[in-house]
């Protein structure tokens, strides 16, 4: 077997089997993608086919996916960094999304399945017209392209370059390419029934390397040595084993205490799993409501796994590498002492992470660019076509994102905290909109604009006052003043005519025994989880 290790720079400390593994994980994957998104002989191209999977999935491609799309190196990178800086504390933005996915598979999953939505401004224009549609389009398409996909491939792109040594820009345009060459001729489908082997090697190279730090810290690598490990971790640093910091940790402002359980945490979450085209495309690609909904509940136990994987890595690197001076490296530091072999395939699990969710995140631009930017104003455009307008706004997005990846991020510490920051402007407005716009038929077009606005224009006048305020807490009272907002607005400017064509006629709500019994066990568990690290 030919020795690939000589062929890259000196700072790289991969051997000849992590190259081979990677190498042979790459073909496969991209091969498995492809035979998986062949069409029958007989069967048309369709936007809704490629888009939306032809709605086909079943729970676990969608539970997968879910995660797959959501893990990447915005988290695994990311979430590592603030792990070593803040500690447990940060695991809180997974465990309560384990929640936050109840709540969205039992009462917002029946509205979109029954309305046949489609992508998440479709839904707005469904309620309010197009004008908010064509606004949170814009928006979306800016956000993802500029904060999301930049965010995904430079940190995905710090962890290789760590890694391997070689230049970061190289880096950049291989994770962009190949992620773009994986998903461009079969779509959602190509992206979402793949992520089942990715998951499974995301959680296996995680454990994997939260096992050996754990243990070497402990002093042998065992069971007992890994139990070993984390006593002494928190004994050594009892500070990063709280989930709820108060007012004298110099955290604070990330994660402000008992916000993370009642306050702007939620605001985000539900932002995020609830009304991101990016996560909830999955969903509304299932076969049905409760196939939908039982892969959201394989979602969120898996969320309650997650913590494990990317906190624990970056504070056992307090211990192994306690000198860092950027937290994000902390996972690239931990990989450094993973054996020949089982660093190949934690490397490929941390890579494909980046390549599958800047895969999901490609698709969701192209979707929401081609669904309800271009076929509006093109409505004579054929399936075909705008499946081909759609792969064509991927290229586009990945160019963009390569080009200004280095100048957005490049002098960031901790990325994750720089995202949830900036994101947190809009939140408030986008969970007023969607959430009064489903269930309160009083909320006008006029009331969504100024929810919408409204939201920005407090969030960034709040923060240039008091920019040392904590911006969880920021983003649960923008919300309330922007609901009070939204409702006085609608009141005082109802529609002229009905604009609104959505209804919850028929829509249950609900659910199975089976999911409701998973529901109750993520409930019990973070009560454990909570008590235990309080």
């Amino acid at each position: 077997m030919p020795d690939l290790a000589q062929y890259l720079p000196s700072a790289n400390f991969l051997k000849s089997l992590d190259i081979w593994i990677v190498l042979f994980y790459a073909v496969s994957i991209f091969i498995l993608a492809q035979v998986v998104s062949r069409r029958k002989a007989s069967e048309e191209v369709s936007s809704k086919g490629y888009f939306l999977a032809g709605n086909t999935l079943p729970w676990w491609a969608i539970g997968a996916s879910l995660i797959a799309a959501n893990i990447s190196a915005e988290q695994i990178i990311g979430m590592s960094g603030s792990g070593y800086r803040i500690g447990l504390a940060i695991a809180s933005y997974e465990w309560m999304a384990a929640i936050t996915l109840i709540i969205v598979g039992k009462y917002f999953l029946p509205v979109f399945l029954k309305n046949g939505v489609m992508t998440m401004p479709g839904f707005l224009q469904q309620r309010f017209g197009p004008s908010v549609k064509y606004l949170m389009a814009i928006f979306w398409l800016i956000l993802y392209v500029f904060v999301n996909l930049t965010s995904i491939l430079w940190l995905g792109g710090t962890a290789v370059t760590t890694v391997t040594g070689l230049d970061p820009v190289y880096v950049l345009i291989a994770l962009g390419v190949f992620a773009l060459l994986y998903q461009i001729s079969g779509g959602l489908r190509a992206v979402a029934l793949t992520d089942i082997v990715q998951v499974t090697l995301l959680v296996i190279g995680g454990l994997i390397i939260a096992g050996l730090t754990l243990s070497k810290i402990g002093g042998e690598q065992s069971f007992g040595g890994f139990v070993a490990g984390f006593n002494k971790l928190r004994a050594g640093f009892p500070e990063h084993f709280h989930m709820i910091l108060d007012k004298t940790s110099p955290f604070y402002k990330d994660l402000p205490g008992i916000a993370v359980l009642v306050g702007g945490m939620w605001i985000m979450n539900i932002s995020y799993w609830g009304f991101n085209q990016y996560i909830i495309q999955r969903a509304l690609a299932a076969k049905s409501l409760p196939e939908a909904q039982k892969g959201i509940a394989f979602a969120a136990y898996l969320k309650l796994l997650m913590p494990l994987i990317v906190v624990v890595p970056g504070m056992a690197a307090l211990i192994l590498s306690p000198n860092l001076a950027v937290a994000d490296h902390a996972y690239p530091e931990m990989m450094k002492l993973l054996p020949t072999g089982l660093l190949g395939l934690v490397f490929v699990a941390l890579t494909f992470a980046v390549i599958s969710s800047t895969a999901s995140k490609i698709n969701s631009i192209a979707t929401i660019f081609t669904i309800d930017i271009v076929q509006p104003l093109k409505p004579e455009l054929t399936e075909k076509s705008l499946v081909t307008v759609g792969r064509i706004a991927s290229v586009i997005a990945v160019v963009i994102a390569i080009a200004v990846a280095q100048p957005l991020l490049g002098k960031t510490d901790q990325a994750f905290q720089f995202i949830q920051n900036f994101t947190g402007y809009f939140t408030p407005g986008i969970v007023v909109i969607f959430a009064l716009g489903m269930f309160w038929k009083r909320c006008s077009t006029a009331g969504a604009f100024a929810a919408i606005l409204g939201g920005v224009l407090i969030s960034a006048i709040w923060s240039y006052i008091d920019p040392t305020y904590p911006f969880m807490n920021r983003v649960g009272w923008v919300f309330v003043a922007t609901t009070a907002l939204c409702v006085l607005v609608s009141l005082v400017v109802p529609n002229k005519r009905e604009v609104s064509t959505l209804t919850l006629e028929g829509v249950n709500f609900k659910t199975t025994m089976s999911f409701n019994v998973l529901a109750i066990g993520v409930v019990v568990i973070l009560i454990a989880l909570y008590s235990l690290f309080w």
